[in-house]
């Protein structure tokens, strides 16, 4: 939010409980580029899992991580050509998510049925901090079952999932659509 010429941002919970809570299972709601989105620890299949049910998402489809860095991607994703590497600006921090290759060690949980794992390094201030405080990329769906409106704001977040996903307070940013995906390399992008 602004207020004048400063921009405030909003508290960040207790990390090293966070880490915990994340580490052990836990499911957060936390406000991206255009909506609130669920999360996790991608290295934790059964807070995956629950995610994927909590949406009636099938598993299939594959999940988006969200990072502050490329770098908190590194143990999902194969080896990125340097020409690609150097291109990554055109597209990060912003609002796009990029179709990478991934990794042989990428959990199926999170890649689905798809050679390619959806990365986003994003520009949403709140989330990046998040990100970097917690030294980790995060799984990141819209906060709603499939084919239902996304959630814009914590209160909703808390009234549709209670006890089941512990609720960050925060901002959406001012994007109206959710991010691009775009498959770099061909330059397709499979959703606008």
């Amino acid at each position: 939010m602004r207020v004048g010429a400063f921009t405030l941002i909003t508290p960040l919970p207790n990390i090293r409980r966070l880490r915990v809570f994340l580490r052990r299972g836990g499911v957060i709601a936390y406000a991206t580029e255009s909506c609130y989105g669920l999360g996790c620890d991608p290295t934790n299949r059964h807070a995956v899992l629950r995610i994927l049910k909590l949406k009636g998402r099938p598993q299939s489809k594959g999940l988006i991580l969200i990072g502050a860095d490329i770098r908190q991607f590194a143990r999902y994703l194969a080896p990125v050509s340097g020409e690609l590497i150097a291109r990554l600006h055109e597209w990060w921090p912003g609002p796009n998510t990029l179709l990478l290759p991934a990794s042989k060690r990428c959990p199926r949980w999170l890649s689905g049925d798809h050679d390619t794992l959806a990365v986003r390094v994003t520009a949403h201030r709140e989330t990046a901090r998040l990100c970097r405080a917690l030294d980790m990329a995060l799984v990141s769906t819209s906060a709603n079952r499939a084919g239902q409106s996304a959630i814009k704001d914590a209160g909703t977040c808390d009234k549709t999932f209670g006890d089941r996903v512990l609720t960050l307070a925060g901002r959406i940013g001012r994007r109206k659509r959710p991010s691009r995906i775009i498959e770099p390399v061909s330059g397709k992008t499979f959703r606008l």
